[in-house]
């Protein structure tokens, strides 16, 4: 029989949620087990955030070096070592990692447990360690943030391929000579353009009517026009019938188009269409914990489940999956279940940058958002090569687009498609939350030459 231990606390998951709220319950003098089956920090220190914009930069390295001539800098041949880009990037992945694992090892009152943990009822655990030995913990309070996972789309063949996900393709040692991507989303365009840079060439497939599927029509054709002037291929409202191996070797995907059947060859195939929730494995059946049809876990804006005293935080609740949002719902836990506060879901902010070059901020309400609500709206837009800072260092694609309630000049959301655009974007952010109109920004005295100064032009 598994050895049974009391605690106060139980968290599922060290990522950038769990992890913090397990050292600020052990802070508290909460006796706290924190339970991690991979590594701590989660997707975003080990598969996501970290190792992605480490190549990233990469890429972009890269893309200036070919570009040196437009600048008057004469370079030779760009040649590139996958070897050492993986390196960089693990390196960087371990630095993150073992301070994260340290720090973690370090928390008085903490107790870090490495194995898999399912549910036996709804306040107790069982957690199978590496060595196959067994514990068993309860708690009265619980708090799940397992994540997600690469999920497979649903096409004939191709889990026979084993394509490349969003972690297998970052251990590549060498650059793929063609890279067919399935799906225009996020991920799909990061690792498009990134590989692109690289000097593979790139198809990116989405059965979509319009690339990044959130955004308005607007911002997804000016990211097309980037994408393809960088020497993508995109094909859009485009459904993958099948994959196969090629019959002169390579792979192969028939799509259909919107004219044509087409087949497309290439060397690797990225999956990039969708992430999983890492909920099978919890037994959350044996605790009554209630997911939807998807697998995510069902929380109120206060991140409790249908079960008193579990908790669901970060991207397995279904939530906006971002970093910044797993971190802020640490914050709202702490502050209700440690400081006795109110805090919840219902009124925060879901910002985001997608990492492309030139990068995409957004937050707030889109304008098809804002038209749907039935808001009365204006919409201030400019493109970038308005932009005198974009000029001057010559990377001047993409557009500025600013949604501002009519009646009350109040800011409801952006979206910048240029240069930094995750900074200028976070700039209007701190606008909206201080509730300062548009007008504002429009008569602003902001230094010259900065991208801030653009929204003296957007704005007028």
């Amino acid at each position: 029989m598994a050895e049974e231990l009391q605690y106060d606390a139980i968290v599922i998951g060290s990522g950038q949620g769990g992890g913090p709220f397990a050292g600020a319950l052990a802070g508290a003098g909460r006796k706290t087990a924190l339970i991690e089956r991979s590594y701590v920090g989660g997707t975003c220190v080990n598969y996501g955030c970290t190792p992605t914009k480490t190549m990233v930069a990469s890429a972009q390295a890269a893309y200036i070096a070919r570009r040196g001539a437009d600048y008057g800098v004469m370079t030779g041949p760009i040649r590139i070592d996958m070897e050492k880009v993986r390196e960089r990037k693990r390196a960087i992945v371990e630095l993150w990692r073992s301070s994260s694992l340290e720090a973690t090892l370090n928390t008085k009152g903490l107790d870090y447990i490495h194995g898999d943990a399912q549910f036996t009822g709804p306040h107790a655990v069982e957690v199978t360690l590496d060595s196959g030995e067994q514990r068993s913990l309860i708690a009265g309070l619980i708090v799940i943030d397992t994540g997600l996972r690469p999920a497979m789309p649903p096409i004939e063949g191709l889990a026979a391929l084993e394509p490349l996900d969003s972690t297998s393709i970052m251990e590549l040692d060498s650059v793929p000579q063609r890279l067919l991507v399935l799906g225009g989303g996020y991920v799909g365009v990061e690792f498009g353009q990134m590989f692109r840079r690289f000097g593979s060439e790139v198809t990116i497939v989405d059965v979509a009517s319009r690339l990044l599927g959130r955004e308005d029509r607007d911002i997804a054709d000016a990211m097309v026009e980037i994408l393809r002037e960088d020497g993508i291929e995109i094909l859009l409202d485009t459904k993958t019938l099948r994959a196969q191996h090629g019959a002169r070797g390579g792979l192969e995907l028939t799509v259909q188009t919107q004219s044509a059947e087409r087949t497309l060859s290439g060397s690797h195939i990225l999956a990039a269409a969708g992430r999983a929730p890492n909920t099978s494995g919890l037994h959350l059946e044996a605790a009554g914990v209630c997911v939807n049809e998807k697998g995510f876990i069902a929380v109120n804006d206060r991140l409790e489940t249908n079960v008193p005293g579990i908790y669901a935080i970060g991207d397995v609740n279904g939530e906006a999956a971002f970093t910044h949002i797993s971190y802020d719902d640490y914050r709202i836990l702490k502050a209700n279940l440690l400081e006795g506060g109110s805090r919840s879901t219902s009124d925060r902010p879901v910002p985001y940058t997608v990492f492309t070059d030139p990068q995409l901020g957004r937050v707030g309400l889109s304008e098809d958002q804002a038209r749907a609500e039935g808001r009365s709206i204006r919409v201030a837009s400019m493109p970038m090569r308005h932009v005198a800072r974009a000029l001057e260092v010559d990377q001047s694609r993409g557009m500025m687009k600013v949604v501002i309630d009519a009646e009350t000049d109040q800011i409801l959301g952006c979206a910048i498609l240029g240069i930094d655009g995750g900074e200028v974007m976070s700039m209007i952010e701190i606008a909206m939350m201080g509730n300062l109109p548009a007008s504002r920004l429009r008569d602003g005295v902001f230094s010259h030459p900065t991208l801030a100064e653009a929204l003296n032009n957007l704005l007028s």
